[in-house]
């Protein structure tokens, strides 16, 4: 089957069904209501099971050239004693490779780049997304946590959730020698290397929703984390305002279907979830081949939307169900044994790849 496909929103899921339905012979419209990709950007994980997806979309050698190998990393605790390890080695021999650090930017450049100019329309919000069916086959909202698409479709039935936790994020210009995460009470903090000198970084913290700190951001998270091991210090004191995203993390409520009609959402319009396992670009990529697949496979919109939703809705809720209870335990203040525990119980059996 071909035709012609409304996707709204320009992120990674978006630009990644863009790029493999017009490989496959598709009329492609991409409505993105920023004015441009992105320059600057935290760190993405691009485990197996997405590198794999990107192979489908003929991208995958490049992403794996323009990646860093992640290295090997630790759990630890703020003293620096470790709690569990992140065997690479361990995911390359059950996946048959590793994980490929690439920036937001860097990945949405290189989807970009499989598209042909003009396909991408920025600066067009999209304010009615059903009423696009009109002039195309199929109108995916593609659009985000906050989809309009996902608004059109559900009404108000399946409102965000507050996870319990706010988070900052961002870079700074250093090297560490291994990515891992430092885990307190209710609180943690995140280090991966992005590029040769350039470190993401990340914090959560268990708070009310809405928590804005009085003394502002960068002064709370150096007495929080401050006196954590090395190298978190260092960090911190290259850490500027003018850089760093501070949000609540929300997360979606499993929704009964994720089509309706000639309507269909993916990525986190579909199922957004808490950061935890660091899986929410890799399951849009993934939503994307699949959907691509379906299109191409079936012989009418109505079944190649029903596969794609049969395919693709209970894996990506259970994998959203995980990150919920991972970011549970990251909250935990007290019996911090017992959560180190658990943690190193779900490392044995290897994080999601």
């Amino acid at each position: 089957m071909r035709g012609s496909v409304a996707i709204i929103g320009g992120g990674v899921g978006g630009l990644a069904l863009a790029g493999g339905l017009h490989r496959s012979g598709w009329t492609v419209s991409v409505f993105e209501r920023a004015g441009g990709l992105p320059t600057v950007g935290t760190g993405l994980g691009i485990w197996p099971s997405a590198l794999r997806a990107l192979d489908e979309l003929g991208l995958g050698t490049v992403a794996r050239e323009r990646g860093l190998v992640q290295p090997d990393g630790a759990m630890r605790r703020p003293d620096g004693s470790v709690i569990a390890t992140l065997d690479v080695a361990r995911i390359r021999r059950r996946h048959g490779e590793g994980v490929r650090l690439l920036s937001r930017p860097a990945l949405l450049g290189l989807l970009a780049e499989a598209l042909p100019a003009g396909t991408v329309r920025f600066g067009e919000a999209v304010t009615d997304p059903p009423a696009l069916t009109e002039s195309y086959d199929v109108v995916v909202g593609a659009d985000g946590i906050r989809s309009a698409t996902r608004a059109a479709m559900f009404g108000d039935r399946f409102p965000l959730r507050y996870s319990g936790v706010t988070a900052w994020r961002g870079t700074v210009a250093m090297d560490v020698p291994a990515g891992g995460e430092t885990w307190g009470r209710g609180r943690k903090f995140g280090l991966t290397p992005q590029a040769p000198g350039v470190t993401n970084w990340y914090a959560a913290v268990a708070a009310p929703e809405g928590f804005r700190p009085r003394e502002g951001d960068v002064a709370v998270l150096r007495r929080w984390f401050g006196d954590w091991h090395d190298p978190v210090p260092a960090v911190l004191e290259r850490v500027e305002a003018a850089g760093l995203l501070h949000h609540d993390v929300h997360m979606l409520p499993a929704l009964p279907s994720y089509v309706r009609g000639r309507v269909v959402l993916l990525g986190d319009a579909a199922h957004a979830m808490t950061p935890d396992l660091g899986q929410g670009a890799c399951q849009a990529l993934i939503d994307a081949v699949a959907l691509v697949n379906a299109l191409v496979a079936c012989s009418d919109v109505a079944s190649a939307l029903a596969r794609y939703d049969a395919q693709r809705r209970r894996p990506t809720q259970r994998m959203a169900a995980m990150a919920a209870r991972a970011s549970r335990l990251a909250q935990v203040r007290h019996f911090v044994g017992v959560r180190d525990a658990a943690l190193r119980v779900a490392l044995s059996f290897g994080p999601p790849a």
